[in-house]
């Protein structure tokens, strides 16, 4: 079995795996604070919870965008469930050819997210990706990456919303019956939810004309913990994929697997 860390500014996504069969997916929140002792006493609870034993792993597999959090999790990995984890990062084979003009300062969940959008999509592709940031990346009929944008992501709009004005309440991330608020939440609600969705489908026809392909030969895939919210009235995203990214994990893990078994 092979268990893989997806490591996030604000929630750590986790899977278990037998061969390609999900056993299991859980989201906790990433804590710079906590130690390698308390990420191991979450995973024991886990797996307690779905009753999966834990001496059954031989593979693991850390992406991470938070150094501060992959080493406690690299030590948790070792001390607790006894395997040496591999980390997405420089000399990993992903089979990706990457564009970008400085290959190392693409993100791993985005070289993850890329990998795995190929292979269970096909290429030219738009992967748009709702965590801390909110990030698109293109991917050309070769299956090349090429780049993408950054914006901030929903909740961190939101929670900059309402640090920096005196009177708008907080509100649920959920999508109101009209574009037009009748009331402030409402308001809130309709810029926050509407507002990212019309933002996804600009970006995306933008890419899409960028790379000089037609809009409906393009795959886009969403993924991230807000996708489903923000993008069921999209008109540009094709698939809602929240696991995109712990699939490309296994994936890696699965391309990787004679450097995992000499770890």
């Amino acid at each position: 079995m092979l268990i893989a860390f997806d490591i996030g500014n604000t929630n750590t996504v986790i899977g278990v795996y037998q061969d390609e069969e999900a056993l299991a997916h859980w989201r906790i929140g990433s804590d710079r604070h906590k130690t390698a002792d308390e990420y191991g006493l979450i995973i024991c609870q886990l797996f307690q919870q779905v009753k999966i034993e834990i001496d059954g792993l031989n593979e693991a597999i850390i992406s991470s965008v938070v150094p501060d959090i992959t080493g406690n999790i690299e030590k948790m990995v070792r001390n607790y469930l006894h395997l040496e984890p591999l980390i997405v990062g420089a000399g990993i084979k992903t089979g990706l050819m990457i564009r970008y003009e400085n290959p190392k300062e693409v993100g791993a969940d985005r070289i993850v997210n890329a990998v795995a959008g190929i292979e269970k999509y096909g290429a030219p592709l738009v992967l748009v990706d709702f965590g801390t940031a909110t990030t698109f990346c293109a991917v050309n009929d070769k299956g090349e990456y090429l780049g993408g944008a950054i914006v901030p992501g929903v909740e961190l709009s939101m929670q900059a919303l309402f640090s920096n004005t005196a009177k708008l309440p907080k509100v649920e991330l959920h999508a109101p019956k009209s574009y037009i608020g009748r009331n402030t939440v409402n308001a809130i609600q309709s810029g926050l939810i509407y507002g990212y969705c019309d933002l996804v489908d600009g970006m995306v026809r933008r890419f899409a004309g960028e790379m000089g392909y037609d809009l409906a030969k393009v795959n886009v895939i969403a993924t991230g913990g807000l996708a489903e919210i923000v993008c069921k009235e999209s008109k540009t995203v094709k698939v809602i994929d929240p696991y995109l990214t712990l699939d490309g994990l296994r994936m890696l893990a699965k391309l990787n697997h004679n450097e995992l078994k000499e770890k």
